[in-house]
């Protein structure tokens, strides 16, 4: 089908990049994406089905999307996320996925199938012990050992690391030694504040202490600036003569909100158009109806805040626990 329109903002930008997020649930409990206690447990009726996951993907592509992601909780124990894959693959679009790494072993020739190149895998420790109890499990080896595998078949890796103050700001060298004769990215991500997740100011780590440290560790001529992708959501460096690089995801201290291109969808079908807007419209409650999609999912983005889901005085904000979802509820 020939694009009728493309998905485009207010403020002019086009969001051609799609994220679903496909099931809650996950096999690790990271604190800072999941409340200690989980979260409620709903009836399987709430979440879109394999086939809506395909049909609301293909309304999308049909708007202009050309890059889907996705994501979870965790995604690849969603139940047929095989055939899920290979469905996708069919649509004229750039095909990724984020995991924590856990099951890849499992799934890697079928990513090979679907034509994936891009994998970001979710590790916030290189310590075996600090890991698990940021996890609440023990997989640590396994998700090693599961990079390691991505390497080898020659998938881009992306690893993305939550950096929290006091808990694994220490390990910002050791991330980025990793990078010096290994083909990854590491990508440090400020700490967020999202339901049950105790987040403060004063426990994030901003971008610019980021790379104090690295400077202070390497000097600075020793670290190249990366040139940007257009929308890339990430800053971008590199140690001279390394293998691999570094970034840095700011979406607290310094926002990319001008260049967003960004479209969320829940698992259980719901339309964001900000990580941080507590607004959403359900997309599967009208394709049950056989609603026609497209309008409502162009007035969701026309809809769309300039910046931070339309929040003043980001910098004063105080979040509270009924402001947004959890992490593991939204997708990443």
């Amino acid at each position: 089908m020939k694009n009728i329109t493309k998905i485009v903002d207010t403020f002019g930008r086009e969001h051609n990049y799609l994220r679903i997020s496909l099931t809650e649930r996950c096999n690790l409990r990271c604190f800072y994406c999941m409340p200690e206690e989980g979260v409620a447990l709903r009836e399987k009726s709430c979440f879109m089905t394999s086939e809506e996951v395909i049909e609301i993907a293909q309304q999308f592509v049909d708007l202009g999307v050309t890059k889907i992601r996705l994501t979870g909780g965790e995604p690849l124990i969603k139940k047929d996320i095989d055939n899920i894959l290979i469905q996708l693959s069919k649509l004229p679009v750039e095909l990724g996925i984020t995991t924590n790494g856990v099951l890849v072993d499992q799934h890697i020739n079928t990513f090979k199938e679907a034509g994936i190149k891009s994998v970001n895998v979710s590790l916030d420790s290189l310590k075996e012990e600090r890991f698990n109890s940021i996890s609440r499990r023990n997989y640590f080896k396994r998700i090693r050992s599961n990079i390691d595998l991505l390497i080898k078949n020659e998938f881009n890796v992306k690893v993305n690391v939550v950096l929290i103050k006091g808990v694994n700001d220490d390990e910002i060298v050791d991330f980025i030694d990793w990078t010096v004769s290994n083909p990854l990215q590491v990508r440090f991500i400020e700490f967020m504040p999202f339901d049950g997740n105790k987040w403060n100011w004063d426990n994030m780590v901003p971008r610019k202490r980021i790379l104090e440290i690295a400077e202070k560790a390497y000097g600075e001529k020793h670290i190249i600036k990366v040139k940007d992708r257009a929308n890339d959501t990430t800053a971008n460096y590199r140690l001279f003569n390394s293998v691999g690089s570094f970034g840095i995801i700011s979406s607290m201290s310094n926002p990319f909100c001008d260049t967003c291109n960004r479209i969320r969808l829940t698992a259980d079908g719901k339309i964001r158009n900000c990580l941080f807007s507590n607004s959403e419209i359900d997309l599967l409650a009208s394709l049950r109806k056989n609603q026609d999609l497209k309008p409502i999912i162009l007035e969701s983005i026309l809809n769309k805040k300039k910046q931070r889901g339309g929040l003043k005085d980001f910098e004063k904000a105080q979040f509270t626990q009924n402001e947004n979802r959890s992490m593991v509820t939204i997708g990443g």
